[in-house]
């Protein structure tokens, strides 16, 4: 068994309880409220501003150069695809600069984000993929169990799409197959550790969907 199928059955709850949310469900059936959506998308451009960030920390960590350029390549790819998306998704929700300018992380988001620097700064290479992985991961799962889903809404269609696309994919597939390469040569131990940065992130994620579908926030300001 390859480590990363290791990975996908240790989180198997936590990734089934994913693909099934009411959030995911709301934006494949087209049922969504857009207000839940909007809550989403500010949050989620938070969150990959600092994920293009660990991108580059973990290029930095990369003894391959080959390895180094992908990834900094990935940090910037993948943020200008996400980012170029959700800022057509702002305008559409009518996000205004006075909305991001007010804007404060919830405390999953931050968390969140908060779990990806410490696995980078504190782990090795492994660590790191393992934290960023989930998110490719997970989103290549929705987008290809849906991708004949045709919501009513374009907005939703559109997310679809992205994540059902050959690109992707394919770049999903290329960290699945980095995250396996990188462990090749660790014991037990040393696997355990990075699986858990994985299995973290994981349960970052699920709790993502419900913090957007439940308007989370902290309870000083309830």
């Amino acid at each position: 068994m390859k480590f990363t199928d290791e990975l996908r059955e240790a989180t198997k709850v936590s990734w089934e309880k994913s693909l099934n949310h009411p959030f995911v469900q709301g934006i494949v059936e087209g049922t969504l409220p857009l207000e839940k959506f909007k809550n989403y998308i500010l949050q989620d451009i938070y969150y990959l501003k600092h994920y293009g960030k660990i991108h580059a920390i973990a290029a930095s960590q990369a003894a391959d150069f080959k390895i180094t350029a992908l990834l900094a390549d990935k940090a910037r790819f993948t943020a200008e695809a996400e980012l170029t998306v959700h800022k057509e998704h702002a305008e559409i929700l009518n996000i205004t600069e006075e909305d991001m300018k007010n804007f404060k992380p919830a405390p999953t988001a931050y968390a969140y984000t908060s779990h990806l620097y410490r696995a980078t700064m504190f782990g090795s290479l492994a660590h790191s993929i393992a934290a960023i992985l989930p998110c490719y991961w997970l989103y290549a799962d929705i987008g290809k169990v849906n991708e004949d889903a045709v919501p009513e809404l374009e907005i939703y269609q559109n997310w679809i799409k992205m994540y059902a696309g050959d690109w992707f994919q394919d770049s999903t597939n290329e960290m699945i197959d980095l995250m396996d390469s990188l462990v090749e040569d660790m014991n037990d131990k040393e696997k355990e550790s990075v699986k858990e940065q994985f299995i973290i992130a994981k349960d970052f994620e699920l709790h993502f969907w419900e913090m957007s579908y439940t308007f989370e926030d902290w309870l000083s300001k309830r």
